[in-house]
């Protein structure tokens, strides 16, 4: 509940430390990863334990990085430079390359020695689950940040800094909030949570419908912000909790990633594509008018996915206690720490 917690804090306080960099020079939105990625690394190299696993064969999988990357990156500028008009020849053929790239990854993990992304992990079904909420929640959060932050700045007209600004609460609800979810998902078991969270964060979606020319921060936004911060709340603690029970131990660090990168491919694709499918082009981000209409569609088609991840969640997921045991099999002990049933993870100690 804490990590996970963490991890929407620091989604939810990017548009306020945007808004305030953007004030003082917009060139300090591209360095502020600088020195926060050094002091990454070096609190990592210092602190972390190992925890790599002797059984696993030796290598990097550069190969399916590398296709990864040119496949998001390919699929990404496509879709941005058609929202702006762009239909030129070579848009569509890193269009094309790009979903080239993504589909020849799937074989390359098939055969890999030490695959980027094990796809035997999918083979479960509360894994494979709840990756696909995690792709659809992350899609609209992404959105959601993307376009309220605008809407605040070109319809209602706040400055930068206060629409940042607008976004704390959901930081303080999910930093207050997340560790007791967890505990609440330890209790009754993941799939009412996320079921319930999700379709709450749509409520708040619907919200900001309300949010036009001369919006009241207290009247408009602030039930809008609370009701999403609430629902992200209870889903992302249970989500990655359920991620990580849903793996055999010693590929928990694999699950992890596997999990972070979907959530981070869902807010990328999502920004890339819904405010298109809304009919938002390049001009209608100076035009209040315009992009006023077209936010309302991006809320209602973002309120949309968040509805289908809590249907999947419901119809889809079980309950550790509800899942039958295989013969032989000794029932894994629920830790205090996570959402679900699942062993305890013990990293290797530094020598």
């Amino acid at each position: 509940g804490a990590w996970s917690g963490l991890g929407g804090v620091a989604a939810a306080i990017g548009p306020f430390a945007g808004g305030y960099l953007v004030t003082l020079n917009w060139r300090a939105v591209f360095l502020v990863n600088l020195p926060i990625a050094v002091f990454t690394v070096v609190v990592s190299l210092r602190h972390v334990p190992e925890s790599s696993d002797a059984q696993s064969p030796p290598g990097l999988d550069v190969s399916g990085a590398t296709l990864t990357a040119v496949g998001l990156a390919g699929v990404t500028y496509a879709l941005t430079s058609l929202s702006g008009g762009d239909g030129s020849a070579a848009v569509v053929v890193a269009g094309a390359g790009g979903l080239a790239a993504l589909a020849t990854f799937v074989l390359v993990e098939r055969r890999s020695p030490h695959p980027l992304v094990p796809l035997g992990l999918f083979a479960s079904r509360r894994f494979s689950v709840t990756n696909a909420v995690t792709l659809l929640v992350y899609a609209a959060l992404g959105v959601f940040f993307f376009l309220l932050v605008l809407q605040l700045q070109i319809v209602a007209g706040f400055s930068p800094l206060v629409a940042g600004t607008a976004m704390l609460p959901v930081t303080v609800l999910m930093l207050s909030l997340s560790a007791r979810a967890g505990a609440l998902a330890e209790r009754i078991g993941p799939r009412l949570p996320m079921a319930v969270g999700p379709l709450l964060a749509a409520i708040g979606l619907l919200l900001t419908l309300r949010i036009g020319r001369g919006a009241s921060y207290l009247a408009d936004v602030l039930p809008a912000v609370l009701v999403m911060g609430l629902g992200l709340s209870l889903t992302v603690a249970p989500l990655t909790a359920t991620v990580l029970g849903s793996a055999d131990p010693r590929f928990a660090g694999t699950a992890s990633g596997v999990n972070n990168a979907i959530a981070r491919a869902g807010g990328l694709l999502a920004v890339a594509v819904i405010p298109v499918a809304a009919g938002l082009g390049s001009a209608d981000y100076t035009d209040p008018l315009s992009f006023e209409a077209g936010f309302h569609t991006a809320m209602v088609i973002s309120a949309g996915l968040l509805a289908l991840s809590s249907a999947l969640a419901a119809a889809l997921l079980r309950d550790p206690h509800e899942a039958p045991t295989p013969a032989g099999r000794i029932p894994v002990e629920r830790c205090s720490h996570c959402g679900v049933a699942a062993p305890q993870l013990h990293p290797a100690q530094r020598s």
